[in-house]
């Protein structure tokens, strides 16, 4: 900092200099703003420097000390002023006005004074004065010197120079230290010249974006980096990301398993045995029991040792589960990596090793998470560390569960093929290890033999048989359920069982937990209700053909669970297939949601259509049965009389394929089967009718009509009600409030939805007169009957024949669905060879069971409610005249056929019909029913019905 004039420190007489001393040159003094001069503090006696320290040696003679501003070996100069002279006050004894601040350089900021007590860069702090910039910092830094007393300035004077003759020197101004002169900073007048490019340079080279004490409010100074810094700094940020991902990935894990290691252990076989083959106990829905699922080995499991495990069952299993288990050390990264996708991706599954499967079982813990694959991965690698291959793939098969209540590869061969271990060849041995991966499928054939097939290609593969032992190979049957386990429920109520165990496994809980649990199961079925439909089916069939399958299933509409359930007699060698859990056409038995979707647009029972056979849609023709006429059909003589071009009408040119999916699965058509085969793919104009790719089971049909039976409220389907464990604890319940609750079919609007359900019912009544299927009592009863034409495999339309018959229908307390057919594309006749319809064999087995079961409950009556859109008239005509029995002719019929009994050949043979409407055909194959509605066409009685719908 520059003096200019002759100032003084706070305390100090301005008639003195900076020390007390008069300034030399002018003895006039100073004129002072106030007038007076101050009180002049007493003189201190100033302290001499330390001997010891050697004096500084100043750069000029004493005589000629060097001034800021001033040049060297001159004598000194005052800023302003002359050489040698101090500066001359300006007329009127004011100071002199230092020259305006010059305008910083390019690029510098403005500098503001710095706060009191703050020291400015490059030098002590001095008291900053008007029109003085601040100096930028110093490019070395002065050598500390010792305190002085009476030094508040910094001002030091020249050794050997008179204080009396010497103005001290600013401290960061000196001329011996190369801070004064023109190349220095300073201007000849004695103010700083400002900043120069070379000062620039300097400041920069220094690496400094601005200054500590800038206009960032005392910031730290940013530093600029030059390309080799800033690759530094990059090399540096790379190294530290290589480090923690290092110690991310690597060494924390590392950590982990090491401590995993320590303190997990690997339970014995004997230990996991104990816990597994309990009794599982199932009840009616009253609490009565049902039966017991009791272990194929009845407590008493056998351990095999590793001598008694053959090459064959290992290889078989290796096949299936783990082809790597001779090599892998626990665990397979590549496994391991596909069920972190599969976690990641919302999917289920990975790549368990054998040792990893053993962990699982052992703990039971079959939660798809990462933890429980960081255990099994931890404890499988101490497994593979402590024991031999041999002892882990014995432990494995004496405690894997294989379905049927067996644990253990010894009691699997018993249950399924009646012998031991030992004796089981390639392909039984392939056959158990495929039923592995679901014990719970392990009674449906088709999927056994899938698994199978893929075992022994899989024991190709890895040459543990040759190609063509493969080809030899036959599917080895396995035997009855109930050779294997005499004391297990039996008979029709094994399929209850199946149903029972798939739904727990959709749950979370598979069979083979249920059964380690030894749990309590409690199920929907009533137990009369279950009595009444084997004796109905018994009743009823009793003499037909053998060929002739049937199912019925009843659904409570208040909860949505099954009262009862008949898929079959599941008789060995004649009929073992669950025909209740089977997609088949349903016919005319799905108008009623055709009939959905027009009273949700607005339309009603009252709408009149063509209904004219044939009639043209497109490229499709779509006729009647026996061509029945009705050219001004209203929907409800459409819905009694089953015509067929009404419904194809209205679903194609009014409502929409879509509006008529959408109303299935409201009421409760579920979209596929579980997972095999979907209910409506590629839906086209032929689900109007039940045909096409149209497939459902009676299960879905009973619950779908459930939906109408309770006014629109749909429920789930479900068989089971509720699970304990063996000490009582509740797992899930379906019979609490909440769960029973349902929620609105058809609409959001309570009132509106009650409205289509009750407008769908009333137009379902009449068809039971029609049929002549009323209930027993004058019950209020609906339904709807359905058939499905026949398809010649050779092509030959003329042939009329029936291939399914269906009959559905409800009361306010119980939803009932009938199926009767072959199983496969074959015609169905009755005993006494006549064709079956709906209202036949079907109808009939229906109303036996509906006039049973109600015979002990409380009457109940459908809700009445209003109309939707325009009300029908229906003509009068004669009770005693029979309705028309309709056929569903499809422009489109593919169906996959379900596999026979045992005692046939599983067949892949699949349903072909009458091309789509989107392929050419004129023509429709219909087969001849009985006379139609109110007589034959043409006839006496159809002329006068005419006469008096138009009259």
């Amino acid at each position: 900092m520059n003096d200019q004039g002759n100032h003084r420190w706070p305390g100090e007489d301005p008639a003195r200099g900076r020390h007390g001393r008069p300034p030399s040159g002018n003895d006039g003094g100073h004129q002072w703003p106030t007038g007076d001069e101050p009180a002049r503090p007493p003189r201190q006696p100033r302290q001499v420097r330390p001997p010891q320290q050697p004096p500084r040696q100043p750069q000029q003679p004493p005589q000629q000390p060097q001034w800021p501003g001033g040049d060297q070996g001159q004598s000194p100069r005052w800023p302003g002023g002359e050489q040698g002279q101090p500066p001359r006050r300006p007329p009127g004894g004011g100071r002199q006005q230092p020259p305006p601040p010059q305008p910083p350089p390019p690029g510098r900021r403005q500098q503001g004074p710095p706060p009191p007590g703050a020291r400015p860069p490059g030098g002590p702090q001095q008291p900053q004065q008007a029109g003085h910039r601040q100096q930028p910092p110093p490019r070395q830094q002065r050598r500390q010197r010792p305190p002085q007393d009476e030094q508040p300035t910094g001002m030091v004077a020249p050794v050997g120079v008179p204080k009396e003759e010497r103005e001290p020197e600013l401290i960061t101004h000196r001329a011996h230290n190369g801070t004064g002169g023109d190349e220095h900073g300073y201007d000849s007048d004695g103010y700083d010249r400002g900043w120069s490019d070379e000062d620039e340079a300097r400041f920069h080279e220094a690496g400094f974006d601005e200054d500590p004490e800038g206009d960032d409010g005392g910031k730290k100074a940013k530093k600029i980096l030059t390309p080799e810094q800033r690759k530094k700094r990059r090399w540096r940020r790379i190294r530290r990301s290589l480090y923690a991902f290092v110690g991310i990935f690597f060494v924390l894990p590392a950590i982990a398993f090491a401590i995993t290691y320590l303190l997990v252990d690997v339970p014995s076989p004997q230990e996991v045995a104990a816990q597994q083959g309990k009794v599982v106990t199932y009840f009616y829905a009253d609490g009565k029991e049902m039966g017991r699922d009791i272990p194929a080995d009845g407590g008493n499991r056998i351990h095999l040792e590793p001598h008694q495990v053959t090459d064959t069952v290992r290889h078989a299993v290796y096949a299936a589960e783990d082809a790597t288990f001779e090599t892998n050390s626990g665990f397979d990264i590549t496994g391991i990596a596909r069920a972190a996708y599969n976690q990641l991706t919302g999917g289920v599954g990975g790549g368990s090793t054998i040792s990893q499967q053993y962990i699982k079982v052992a703990t039971e813990n079959d939660e798809y998470s990462y933890t429980r694959k960081w255990t099994e991965l931890v404890k499988s690698f101490k497994m593979n560390n402590e024991q031999s291959k041999d002892q882990i793939i014995t432990a494995y098969l004496n405690t894997i569960y294989f379905g049927r209540g067996a644990y253990g590869i010894e009691t699997a061969a018993q249950a399924f093929f009646g012998k031991h271990a030992e004796e089981l060849n390639s392909s039984e041995s392939a056959a158990l290890a495929g039923m592995i991966q679901a014990p719970g499928r392990s009674e449906d054939l088709e999927n056994v033999q899938k698994r199978w097939s893929y075992v022994m290609d899989q024991m190709v593969n890895n040459r543990w048989i040759t190609q063509q032992e493969r080809d030899s190979a036959t599917f080895p049957t396995p035997i009855p359920a109930e050779e294997a386990k005499p004391d297990s429920i039996s008979g029709p109520d094994a399929y209850i069982e199946g149903r029972v165990k798939a739904e727990l496994e959709a749950k979370g809980y598979p069979e083979e937990k249920v059964q380690s649990g030894g749990y309590k199961v409690y199920t929907t079925i009533d137990q009369r209700a279950q009595e009444t439909a084997k004796r109905s089916v018994n009743e009823v069939m009793d003499g037909q053909p053998e060929e002739l399958r049937k199912a019925l299933v009843a659904v409570d509409p208040k909860t949505g669970g099954v009262l009862a359930y008949y898929g079959g007699p599941n008789e060995a060698g004649v009929d073992e297939v669950d025909w209740g859990n089977q997609q088949r056409n349903p016919g005319s038995s799905f108008k009623p949601f055709d009939l959905v979707a027009l009273l949700q647009s607005g339309k009603g029972l009252g709408e009149v259509y063509d209904g004219s056979s044939p009639r043209e849609f497109g490229n499709s023709t779509v006729r009647n049965s026996e061509d029945a006429q009705c050219p001004q059909c209203t929907v409800a003589e459409a819905m009694e009389r089953s015509i067929n071009t009404v419904f194809y009408d209205i679903v194609l040119n009014e409502v929409g394929v879509q509006a008529v999916v959408d109303a299935a699965l409201s009421a409760g058509i579920p979209e596929d089967d579980g997972g095999n085969r979907p209910t409506m793919a590629n839906a086209d104009g032929n689900i109007a009718i039940g045909g096409g790719s149209t497939v459902v089971t009676p299960t879905d049909m009973a619950g779908a009509y459930a939906t109408f039976a309770a006014g629109g409220t749909q429920r789930d389907t479900h068989f089971v009600s509720k699970l304990t464990t063996a000490d009582g604890e509740v797992l899930f319940d379906e019979t609490t409030p909440e769960a029973v609750q349902g929620e609105p079919a058809f609409s959001q609007d309570t009132e509106e939805n009650k409205q289509i359900a009750g407008n769908v019912t009333e137009s379902l009544e009449p068809v039971l007169t029609s049929s002549e299927l009323t209930c027993a009592d004058e019950r209020d009863c609906a339904g709807k009957t359905g058939t499905h034409q026949y398809v010649d495999p050779e092509g030959n339309k003329s042939v009329n024949e029936n291939a399914e018959a269906w009959m559905v229908g409800y009361n306010p307390q119980i939803a009932t669905s009938v199926w009767v057919g072959t199983g496969y594309n074959k015609p169905i006749r009755n005993a006494d060879g006549g064709l079956i319809y709906g209202s036949g064999l079907p109808g009939e087995l229906w109303k036996t069971f509906m006039d049973s079961y109600l015979e002990e409950m409380p009457e109940a009556e459908f809700e009445e409610v209003e109309p939707i859109g325009r009300v029908p008239t229906p003509p009068e005509t004669d009770d005693s005249t029979p309705t028309s029995e309709e056929t569903t002719t499809t422009a489109t019929t593919t169906t996959t056929e379900e596999p026979p009994s045992s005692s046939e050949e599983v067949p892949t043979s699949t349903e072909e019909s009458t091309p789509t409407e989107d392929e050419e055909t004129d023509t429709e194959t219909d087969v001849p029913g009985l006379p139609t509605w109110p007589g034959n066409p043409g006839g006496d009685d159809n002329e006068r019905w005419r006469q008096e719908t138009e009259g």
